[in-house]
């Protein structure tokens, strides 16, 4: 008898007591998003702690987000902006703006893939949003994660989960979306092109580059520099050659160990209360139509790169000027291998793509600057 009623006891204690319809409906959305990590490898480095982030924040009594819980105490990293400016660090790391410096002309790819966040933008205020939530939303076009996360968390911290999880979903899902897109606004011929070999770029370039950006940037729009100086700093530590190890860990334990707190974090935005809501699919949805605009805006900004060339630019790498490095760039490659076996897109294509990072983060800094 004492052992069923210890037993009765424990079940009353149990987290199943306090399991909701919510609650398993959002463990059943972390459950599907390690399946698309793990089984499809949908950008597994964040969808992966996002998923199981999301599956810890709604159990029931585990007390992780509560004052002096573990994920409260972790969550400082996002809500004091402090994670992805990290991450930025390992990008710059990681980043080779040689292409970019090369065909200096791809910067305006790069600025007309922004056309998903003004598009983005306007029709999050047209369905309801407050302007400080419209322009969180309408990063998302600009296929940058952290840029995103980033945003919304110094604007519109209340809805940081569904934000994130749409801006990592769509850049995860850039080879389905994309192609059709960018097949419909060229021709077979044009995704034949094959482009002349870029010119080589000097040390001396690579290593201005990041001094002069920082500077240029952070006198016109200081709300930038967080995101672009820490950027630039990473990809000075890269390109100067005399800090090799810096270099190597803001590439790899740095950026890996700010990933694994950054993806839980966001995953412990996701609690059922917060984020099973109407604006949640508005969310998703706005930032669908904002991806498939930023990509249409980069193709069409191509084809007048291709007119005025007389025919030498590849307008696919327009697609490119979207931020999601280097997966939109591999994806102009793909396409326009499989119109031309002999085309070899990639280096060209990695212009815009790395203009799109720029770009987007500009981006961030004109609306924190008109509207923090």
């Amino acid at each position: 008898m004492n052992f069923i009623n210890s037993l009765f006891s424990i079940i009353r204690i149990s987290g199943f007591t306090g399991l909701t319809v919510e609650s398993i409906i959002m463990l059943l959305v972390g459950g599907m998003l390690l399946y698309l990590a793990i089984v499809k490898k949908y950008e597994p480095l964040l969808l992966l702690p996002i998923a199981f982030g999301a599956i810890l924040v709604n159990l029931p009594f585990t007390g992780l987000m509560e004052e002096g819980g573990f994920l409260q105490i972790l969550s400082f990293g996002i809500r004091h902006e402090l994670f992805p400016i990290l991450i930025f660090m390992g990008i710059g790391a990681m980043t080779d703006f040689g292409p970019l410096l090369a065909n200096p002309a791809t910067f305006l790819l790069g600025a007309a893939a922004q056309l998903g966040v003004s598009v983005a933008l306007i029709g999050a205020v047209l369905i309801g949003f407050s302007l400080q939530e419209a322009a969180a939303i309408a990063i998302i076009g600009g296929a940058d994660g952290p840029t995103s996360i980033y945003l919304a968390s110094k604007l519109s911290p209340h809805i940081l989960g569904a934000i994130a999880v749409a801006a990592y979903s769509y850049m995860s899902l850039v080879p389905l979306i994309q192609p059709p897109i960018m097949k419909m606004f060229t021709t077979k011929e044009q995704r034949k092109i094959v482009m002349k070999q870029l010119r080589p770029v000097s040390k001396a370039e690579k290593i201005l580059f990041p001094i002069i950006s920082t500077v240029f940037v952070g006198l016109i729009l200081p709300a930038s520099v967080p995101i672009i100086g820490i950027m630039m700093l990473g990809n000075l530590f890269r390109e100067s050659m005399v800090v090799n190890r810096l270099s190597n860990t803001a590439q790899n334990e740095l950026i890996n160990i700010v990933t694994i707190f950054l993806g839980t974090c966001v995953g412990a935005t996701m609690q059922a209360e917060y984020f099973l809501t109407v604006e949640t699919i508005k969310i998703i949805s706005l930032g669908l139509v904002a991806f498939a605009f930023g990509t249409f805006g980069g193709v069409m900004f191509g084809q007048i790169m291709y007119k005025l060339s007389g025919g030498k630019i590849n307008p696919l790498i327009g697609a490119a000027g979207v931020s999601a490095v280097p997966m939109a760039a591999r994806v102009a490659q793909t396409v326009g291998q499989r119109a031309n076996p002999r085309n070899f897109l990639l280096m060209h294509a990695m212009g815009p793509n790395v203009a799109g990072v720029i770009g987007t983060a500009v981006a961030a800094g004109v609306m924190l600057t008109l509207l923090q």
